[in-house]
């Protein structure tokens, strides 16, 4: 069974990517983040008609969140439990082939230390405390998504250029560390250990062609789901397509019965 995550830049401007990836990857289930599109625009026809069925939150210009999968959709939960009816739409989880999939668009920060950073580091709090009220650590449950923080070392082009910026301080880390200690495993690491590869890079400056990235769209499960994972890997093929999303797919592959 391969799991996919992937902050697409807009659903409508990529459609025909994300379809042509999903029909020759043979993905059972793909989370996507910013989706960019309310719910009543969302291209749910081209979806279901490669086969996949999709539950979606939408949000116009920004945000947005979706999960398209080939397999019955269950126990549909749309952000946090306390939010309000207009909240950024960041959060969507499903019950999937008994797996819970957590799909996140994790809040960016936009600038340091200022409400918006502050709000990113409360919504991971408030994410771990999800988890710690709706899941069971003894169950299969998956992450994924933007995190917009790259947790350690490996997961940025250059330490010294990242130290204290956006993505990468320590606070961010801290925080997204302390979800991790939920008891979730990075499946990346654990198939792929010490190897430096991104899954964002800057459209300016030519960052991608220079390998300039950033890891900082993950997928993270519980150890008893861990133990299943045969792969894991970033497809970099799709950034370098023509009018790319700014982030490449992350794929993880689990032997299910």
């Amino acid at each position: 069974m391969k799991i996919a995550t992937w902050n697409v830049n807009s659903i409508a401007v990529r459609l025909e990517q994300v379809l042509n990836w999903l029909k020759t990857h043979d993905i059972d289930v793909l989370c996507l983040q910013e989706t960019k599109c309310v719910d009543e625009k969302f291209p749910l026809e081209g979806i279901q008609k490669i086969g996949y069925n999709a539950v979606i939150m939408g949000q116009k210009s920004y945000n947005g969140v979706a999960i398209l999968s080939k397999h019955e959709i269950k126990d549909v939960q749309k952000n946090f439990h306390d939010d309000v009816l207009d909240a950024p739409k960041r959060l969507i989880a499903a019950t999937i082939k008994d797996i819970r999939i957590v799909n996140t668009y994790i809040p960016n920060g936009t600038e340091l230390w200022t409400d918006k950073f502050a709000f990113k580091l409360d919504w991971l709090q408030r994410l771990r405390k999800f988890f710690d009220e709706t899941c069971a650590c003894d169950g299969d449950v998956l992450l994924c998504g933007d995190f917009n923080v790259a947790p350690d070392e490996r997961d940025v082009w250059n330490v010294g250029f990242w130290e204290g910026k956006l993505h990468f301080t320590k606070p961010e880390r801290a925080a997204i560390h302390h979800v991790k200690q939920w008891g979730f495993v990075d499946v990346f690491r654990q198939i792929n250990g010490d190897e430096k590869k991104f899954s964002w890079w800057n459209y300016r400056e030519g960052a991608f062609f220079k390998n300039q990235g950033l890891r900082i769209d993950h997928i993270w499960t519980s150890k008893s789901l861990a133990e299943k994972c045969i792969a894991c890997w970033i497809d970099r093929k799709p950034r370098g397509a023509p009018r790319p999303s700014d982030h490449a797919p992350v794929v993880a592959e689990f032997e299910i019965i």
